[in-house]
């Protein structure tokens, strides 16, 4: 490849700066060597998933892969995400991705976590769970996110770091197409890979919840229902009253029936009016809860990497704001993916980052020379506005008094520094919380990843576990959670977003007795209609000799399919079938029957109505299928045959029976 790749910076390893990978093609940064490198094996991952079984490289060969290094935690691995998904749709029969999940944090490291934020995330391409950092450390990796584009036979073309790469990566893979599809090295024979979300369907009301906001004056709940994009809006009894969004992403304003949200996450109560923070939208909505009607208040819509705009809400950019506290006519945002805090004066109508640089670290001191990581969690006592910093795992003190300008951390050490530890001061460690809520002079978090609630004295510094074992779980007694992600106090209760649970949880702040709370009538939103009709991909076309068929009755069909030396039949994949009658090149019944397989010999039957077929003069079956590695099922090739063959319907002829030709070797694809 001749052009460099460049890109902004990512989250760094301790030591090393942030997107320092750079990328040197065609061979690796470091390396010195200008010759052909192969890339390394995918070897040492502790579990596959989204995929039925471990990939290995050389089972890739024709394809352009490309390595994403990420870890879940990490804001820069989500915003890259989007690109990821446009490039496989692109180039979806010569691409693929693969997601080398290298863990930060402990619970990171935990496959089932590690799924629960696939799912979350809407990723669909095998993930390898890296726990030990066995691959990231053969690619010499120092920063998240950082990509490696494989070519089709096997060898390192180029590295890059940091997000913001989807036009550099669009024009990598696009060459590596041109030159390789010339040489003849590449296969376009597209691939299918067992999905978690096909094996966990979501079932629940409630689809990872991030936040949740409770109102004691109305009893009411305001409930961002992240991962199904919308809000929900019941009584503490879990009454629904209300739900604003379609289900499906996108950004769009109007009734709360066809509103779309993307990923909402914090929420501020102003009377009639709430806000939210529409994360993957980079947006601020609001609802105006009289009239059910949704609004954008600022953000173009567009992630922005501007730290420094300001100006009217819906003129300046944001970046990924995860939580929202009102203050007076004052909208405090939580811009995660600025690494900053953002104040919103809802009276002038202007926007602005309020603290932080930018930088990604922790660092107390001025309003401007400050510096977050990643805050996802505001609340305030009227005199700070105190924040919890996620990827430093700490809880910070942000001065209301622009005049005073301070920034203090509470508790908390740095980006890797973490743990579970109750005590004071420096002593105490938490992992990656990402709600706080502050009420009668403490302050409640909600620890996301050690799966606890916590009370902290701002004061004193003093930290001790409130609920929880550390354990993951979904129970009331004992009381366990799931990585929860949003809390608020309201009356005696703290409700709480307990997000791989998909719930709320409803806690007594003086028994610590706790409730699951049962939203009375909500559905997850109707899925999108599957398509109407099959597709298959460039199949192979089996032309037949005329056949004469019977007119009544039942018709038997009998094929057998053609598996590659060395595979088999994927048992997990889906075996789709179209049944096309035609009369003068046209279709005038068709039906997609379900196939009897026999996997072993790769033969099928399927039965027919002659009536049906009566009027045709032609048979078109197509049937599609994977085929898997006999020793790996990772990687599944998609393959169809489709069979022609002109019938001649006779009332008094009693053949009942159509046995399909196996394809030749030399049959052509139909163009």
């Amino acid at each position: 490849m001749g052009a460099a790749w460049s890109g902004s910076s990512g989250m760094a390893q301790p030591g090393q700066k942030p997107g320092s990978a750079g990328v040197t093609p065609p061979g690796i940064r470091g390396t010195g060597n200008k010759a052909r490198v192969p890339a390394p094996e995918l070897e040492g991952g502790v579990e596959w998933l989204n995929t039925a079984g471990p990939i290995r490289l050389r089972d890739l060969r024709g394809k352009i892969v490309l390595l994403d290094f990420w870890t879940y935690c990490c804001i820069n691995c989500m915003h890259v995400l989007p690109d990821l998904a446009r490039l496989e749709k692109k180039y979806a029969n010569q691409l693929v991705v693969i997601g080398v999940h290298s863990a930060k944090f402990d619970a990171e490291k935990d496959s089932k976590n590690i799924r629960e934020a696939i799912l979350r995330y809407g990723i669909e391409h095998p993930v390898v769970n890296d726990a030990n950092r066995r691959i990231w450390n053969a690619y010499r990796v120092i920063a998240w996110p950082t990509f490696f584009l494989i070519d089709p036979e096997g060898y390192l073309v180029g590295r890059a770091s940091g997000e913001g790469l989807g036009e550099v990566l669009d024009a990598a893979i696009a060459q590596l197409i041109e030159e390789h599809r010339a040489r003849k090295t590449l296969n376009e024979q597209p691939l299918r890979f067992d999905l978690e979300k096909f094996r966990q369907r979501e079932k629940t009301p409630l689809y990872f919840p991030g936040k949740v906001l409770a109102d004691a004056a109305s009893r009411r709940l305001f409930i961002a229902d992240s991962s199904h994009h919308r809000i929900v809006i019941a009584d503490w009894e879990g009454k629904v009253l209300a739900v604003a969004g379609t289900g499906e992403p996108g950004w769009q304003d109007g009734p709360f029936e066809k509103a779309q949200f993307n990923d909402p996450q914090g929420l501020a109560l102003d009377g009639t009016k709430l806000y939210v923070a529409d994360r993957k939208n980079h947006l601020i909505r609001v609802l105006d809860l009289a009239e059910k009607q949704v609004a954008t208040l600022a953000g173009t819509g567009s992630q922005s990497h501007d730290r420094r705009a300001a100006g009217k809400p819906r003129e300046v950019g944001l970046n990924s704001p995860w939580d929202l506290l009102l203050l007076g006519r004052t909208l405090f945002i939580a811009m995660a993916g600025h690494h900053q805090i953002w104040k919103l004066d809802l009276q002038q109508d202007h926007l602005a980052a309020y603290a932080g640089s930018g930088m990604e670290e922790i660092i107390d001191g001025t309003l401007s020379t400050s510096a977050f990581a990643q805050p996802s969690g505001l609340a305030s006592d009227g005199v700070w506005l105190y924040v919890a910093d996620s990827e430093t795992s700490s809880i910070r003190a942000v001065s209301l008094d622009a005049s005073r300008g301070l920034v203090r951390t509470v508790v908390g050490m740095g980006l890797f520094e973490f743990g579970d530890r109750d005590g004071q001061g420096k002593a105490v460690r938490l992992q990656h919380p990402l709600g706080v809520a502050y009420h009668n002079g403490l302050l409640y978090i909600a620890d996301t990843y050690n799966n606890k609630i916590k009370i902290l004295d701002p004061v004193k510094r003093t930290c001790r576990t409130f609920l929880g074992d550390r354990k993951p779980g979904n129970s009331d007694d004992p009381p366990r959670f799931d990585e929860p992600g949003g809390i608020s106090i309201a009356g005696d209760f703290l409700f709480v977003a307990d997000t791989n649970n998909h719930a709320i949880r409803a806690v007594h702040l003086k028994t610590k007795q706790v409730r699951t709370l049962a939203l009375q009538g909500l559905e997850p939103p109707p899925r999108p209609a599957p398509p109407k009709r099959p597709t298959f991909p460039d199949p192979i076309v089996v032309r037949q000799p005329p056949r004469d068929l019977t007119a009544t009755g039942q018709i038997t069909v009998q094929g057998q399919l053609q598996i590659p030396m060395g595979q088999k039949i994927s048992p997990q994949s889906p075996m789709p079938c179209l049944v096309e009658a035609l009369r003068h090149n046209q279709v005038v019944w068709e039906d997609q029957p379900t196939l009897q397989p026999d996997l072993d010999q790769g033969r099928f039957t399927l039965t027919l109505s002659a009536e049906k077929i009566a009027q045709a003069d032609t048979l078109r079956i197509t049937v599609g299928y994977f085929s898997c590695p006999e020793k790996s099922t990772g990687v599944c090739m998609m393959h169809a045959i489709r069979w022609e063959i002109p019938v001649q319907i006779k009332r008094d002829f009693q053949q009942r029976s159509l046995p399909l030709d196996p394809p030749a070797s030399t049959e052509k694809k139909s163009p």
